[in-house]
């Protein structure tokens, strides 16, 4: 299938405001090793997708500095590739920023027009989910559909009325399309993937953008469900919005502790990341681990339990982390006990600490010293 692939990673609102004051949702570091954007570009990679543009804008180093020339991704090619957008100056009185999904994907449709693509396929940089885009493909074209959106039942999620309801009939056709309703409509939510035959995203680009439109669901889908033939795919494996709440980040990354969840994201298609120089982990003999993902270039002589130790990380002798997600090369020195915590990159804890949280996840910021 020829498809341009598109990563929406510019929003600024998030529910994990400590973790994304210096980086964008899509940036920040999951299960040890990888970054959230490594989901959606691994599945659009392993689905054959190999011309992929990244629309990104507030907080983008960090990002830029992880996806690089796309290499990891296999997308350093002659012919597509991986493209980064950003808003740019026109003039010098405008400033330069998306109004919304949209304005983004108008902002950049060079990239569109200049492609010898069929269909596009929208996602976004923040989802933790493995799937493969081709039966979304295929179910797109025995429907006849114009657009295909990715959508899935859910129960009992805290967060629900902060995702677009639909309703559909027992063929999938979306019949209705409730964008963050105040009450809940509907179990079925979209995922904010959306498949679209590209001829006819850039008619209503054109049509909406130009006249005050900036957002794909409220002024593109909304308006023209009974006008375009809009069906609902349905998504049954793991799937998770990290940037809805602390909570939820905390939850995803300690959901790999879990058998069923490791295999699903991780041993059907490969999830591929920014390769980094550190050696294997180092265990040492009066280490006491148990129930942890450990990753490359960390050296354990403490106490794990129930925890996430990313790259590089150093806990010392006689220091206890339990339940807790430790970032890239941060230190916990001889006697720290750290319970129920966040601690982001480049922070160290000095020898006989007690970060020691009871009813909510506490966060440490990048590069603290406590």
């Amino acid at each position: 299938m020829k498809v341009l692939g598109l990563i929406l990673a510019g929003s600024s609102k998030s529910g994990i405001g400590e973790l994304t004051r210096k980086r964008a949702s899509a940036a920040v570091p999951v299960f040890g090793k990888y970054r959230a954007i490594d989901f959606t570009l691994s599945n659009f990679v392993n689905s054959k997708i190999k011309k992929v543009g990244v629309l990104t804008q507030y907080y983008p180093r960090s990002l830029m500095d992880h996806l690089g020339s796309g290499k990891e991704w296999d997308l350093d090619r002659k012919t597509g590739g991986l493209f980064i957008l950003q808003p740019y100056f026109k003039n010098k009185e405008e400033i330069p920023v998306y109004k919304g999904t949209a304005d983004a994907i108008f902002q950049n449709m060079t990239l569109l027009r200049r492609g010898d693509e069929d269909f596009v396929l929208i996602g976004s940089g923040d989802h933790i989910y493995n799937f493969d885009f081709n039966q979304l493909y295929h179910y797109h074209l025995s429907n006849a559909a114009d657009i295909t959106i990715l959508s899935k039942e859910i129960e009992d999620d805290e967060f629900i009325n902060t995702y677009g309801q639909i309703i559909t009939d027992e063929e999938g056709r979306i019949l209705e399309f409730h964008e963050k309703p105040d009450k809940s409509i509907s179990k079925r939510i979209s995922l904010g993937v959306y498949f679209i035959n590209k001829a006819l995203l850039i008619e209503l680009l054109y049509t909406t953008v130009p006249n005050g439109g900036k957002d794909i669901v409220h002024d593109i889908i909304i308006p023209n469900l009974k006008k375009l033939r809009v069906y609902a795919y349905d998504f049954r494996g793991y799937w998770s919005n990290i940037k809805k709440s602390i909570k939820t980040y905390y939850e995803t990354n300690m959901d790999i502790l879990k058998d069923d969840v490791r295999k699903e994201l991780f041993y059907s298609n490969k999830i591929y990341t920014k390769l980094k120089d550190y050696a294997p982990p180092k265990i040492n003999i009066n280490a006491n681990i148990h129930n942890v993902f450990i990753a490359d270039g960390t050296i354990i002589n403490g106490t794990v339990r129930n925890s996430i130790i990313s790259r590089g990380v150093k806990i010392k002798a006689g220091a206890i982390v339990e339940n807790s997600i430790i970032l890239q090369d941060t230190i916990i020195s001889e006697g720290s006990v750290i319970k129920n915590v966040i601690i982001d990159k480049d922070c160290e804890i000095r020898e006989g600490k007690k970060i020691i949280s009871e009813n909510k996840i506490m966060v440490i910021e990048k590069g603290t010293i406590i």
